[in-house]
C-alpha cells in the first residue's frame, strides 16, 4: 500500500473510531475458541464444537465481521482490500472491484437487519467510490455502462460481466436502504450491459475488452452468470420492467439446461441465490416463462447434492478443528459460499425434500461453527476471517498456501458475514439487546 492509500485508510479508521467503539462496546467480548494472540492470529482450535450455532454466539460473530468491514472503508470509499495477520508477510497490492461490490452487498444485508450509523456511512462511501471510479459507459454506447476493472481515469481496458452483475447487486441493495444513493438510470445502464453481453440462448460473454473488439469469448467465468442473474432480479424489484426479469430467467435456464445431465456440477452459490430471488417473482414471467420452476429446482438440487458430496469427501474427523468445512484444506471462503447457497435453497426446496432439507440444516450449522472458530475475536483485526483455518502441516512454512493462510481479504469477511446472516434468518430473531447501538 502506498503512503497516500495508507494515510487515507488511517484517516478513515480514526474518523470511524468513536462510532465503532460505541458499536463494539454494545457487544462485549465473550470467551471464544479463536482469539488473536500477539501479532499473528491463532488458528482454529476447538475440537469439540457445540452441536449448533447458538444465536448469541452467531450474533456476536456477525457484529464483529460487520465492524471489520466498516472499519476497512477509507475516507474515499475504498476498502483496505487485503492484510496479513502475520506482520512479516507483505500482502499483495491488487484491488478487485467485484469483491468491493460483494463486500458492499454483505454490509447492506447487515444494515437491513441491524441498522447502525458506522456501517451505513461506510456503505455509502463505498457506493460512491464504486460509481465515481469504476462505472462508465461503453465506447460509442452512452446508455450502456459497465463496471470497469481498473479506475476509469486509467482508461477503459476491461469490463467483466460479473462486475456489472455485482455492481447491480450492491447498488440495488444500497438503494433499498438509502433511496437516492444510486440513480435508477445508472442501475438501468448497468442492466443494459448485462443484457448486451447475453446471447439468445442465455449464455454470456464474460468480458468486454475494447482493444479486442468488445465482447470477448476466449474465457468463460463460472460465477458471473449467477451474479448477473441476481443483479437483474434485484433491479427488477426497484424497476419492474419484465425484460430485466427475463434476462435473469434466461441466465438460469441456460445453466440448468447445460448442467442437467452432468454427474458433477459446480458448487455455484450465486446461481442458488439468484434462483431464490427469481422464484419469488416467478409468476411475473407470465404463462410462457423462458425456464420452468421444475428446471430451476432440479438445477438447485444438483448443486446442493454436489455440496453435500464435497462435505462427505472432505474427510474431517469429528474431533478435527476443520470439522464443518467441505474444503479438505479448511479454507474459509469455499465454506462460507456453500453456506450462502444452501441457506438460499432451503427457502424454496419443496417440503417433499424434507430428508434433504434436514441434512442441509445440519451441514449449514456445522459450517457456520467452523467459520466462527476461524474468526479473529480480539485485537486490532477483530472480526477478520483468514483465508484458512490453519497452515498445512505437510507443506513448508513458506509455501504459498501457508503464507496465505493468515491472509485476510475483504471477500473472506464478506462471504462469512453473508453466510452467518443467512443462518441467522433460519433461527429465532435476535432480541433487541443483541442489536447494535443505533
Amino acid at each position: 500500500m502506498g503512503q497516500r492509500s495508507l494515510l487515507k485508510a488511517c484517516t478513515a479508521t480514526l474518523r470511524l473510531a468513536p462510532a465503532l467503539l460505541v458499536f463494539a462496546c454494545s457487544h462485549p467480548p465473550q470467551p471464544q475458541p479463536h482469539e488473536q494472540a500477539g501479532p499473528v492470529a491463532t488458528t482454529a482450535s476447538s475440537a469439540n464444537p457445540a452441536p449448533e450455532a447458538s444465536t448469541p454466539r452467531l450474533t456476536r460473530a456477525i457484529h464483529l465481521a460487520a465492524t471489520y468491514l466498516a472499519g476497512a472503508v477509507d475516507a474515499d470509499g475504498r476498502f483496505v482490500y487485503r492484510i496479513n495477520l502475520n506482520p512479516d508477510i507483505e500482502p499483495a497490492k491488487a484491488y478487485n472491484i467485484l469483491r468491493h461490490a460483494g463486500a458492499m452487498y454483505a454490509m447492506a444485508q447487515y444494515q437491513a437487519r441491524y441498522p447502525t450509523a458506522p456501517v451505513r456511512a461506510a456503505l455509502l462511501r463505498a457506493a460512491a467510490f464504486l460509481q465515481r471510479e469504476h462505472i462508465a459507459p461503453l465506447p460509442k454506447r452512452p446508455k450502456v455502462s459497465a463496471a470497469w476493472s481498473e479506475p476509469i481515469d486509467q482508461g477503459l481496458r476491461e469490463a467483466k460481466l460479473g462486475g456489472a452483475g455485482l455492481a447491480l447487486v450492491a447498488l440495488s441493495a444500497a438503494h433499498e436502504l438509502e433511496p437516492g444513493s444510486t440513480k435508477l438510470e445508472r442501475l438501468r445502464s448497468l442492466a443494459r450491459f448485462v443484457a448486451y453481453m447475453q446471447r439468445p440462448s442465455g449464455r454470456y460473454f464474460s468480458k468486454f475488452i475494447p482493444a479486442e473488439g468488445g465482447r470477448w469469448e476466449q474465457w468463460t467465468s463460472l460465477y458471473y452468470p449467477g451474479e448477473a442473474a441476481l443483479g437483474m432480479v434485484m433491479l427488477y424489484e426497484h424497476d419492474p420492467q419484465l425484460k430485466w426479469l427475463r434476462t435473469a430467467a434466461r441466465s438460469l435456464g441456460y445453466l440448468a439446461t447445460k448442467r442437467r445431465r452432468q454427474r458433477r456440477v459446480p458448487a455455484d452459490h450465486w446461481a442458488l441465490l439468484a434462483t431464490r430471488k427469481l422464484l419469488e417473482r416467478f409468476d411475473d414471467l407470465g404463462p410462457e416463462p423462458v425456464v420452468s420452476r421444475a428446471q430451476l429446482i432440479e438445477h438447485a438440487l444438483q448443486i446442493c447434492q454436489q455440496i453435500l458430496d464435497e462435505q462427505d469427501r472432505s474427510g474431517h474427523a469429528p474431533d478435527s478443528p476443520l470439522r464443518g468445512s467441505p474444503d479438505p484444506a479448511g479454507r474459509t471462503t469455499p465454506t462460507a459460499t456453500r453456506v450462502e447457497g444452501l441457506t438460499a435453497a432451503l427457502a424454496f426446496l419443496p417440503e417433499t425434500q424434507q430428508p434433504l432439507r434436514e441434512r442441509l440444516r445440519m451441514v449449514v450449522d456445522e459450517a457456520a461453527l467452523f467459520l466462527m472458530r476461524t474468526q479473529v475475536t480480539s485485537g486490532r483485526y477483530a472480526g477478520a476471517i483468514p483465508r484458512a483455518a490453519q497452515q498445512l502441516k505437510d507443506e513448508k512454512p513458506d509455501s504459498s498456501f501457508n503464507r496465505r493462510a493468515t491472509e485476510v481479504r475483504i471477500d473472506y469477511v464478506q462471504h462469512a458475514l453473508s453466510a452467518w446472516l443467512a443462518v441467522a434468518k433460519l433461527k429465532p430473531q435476535a432480541q433487541p439487546g443483541e442489536a447494535a447501538t443505533r
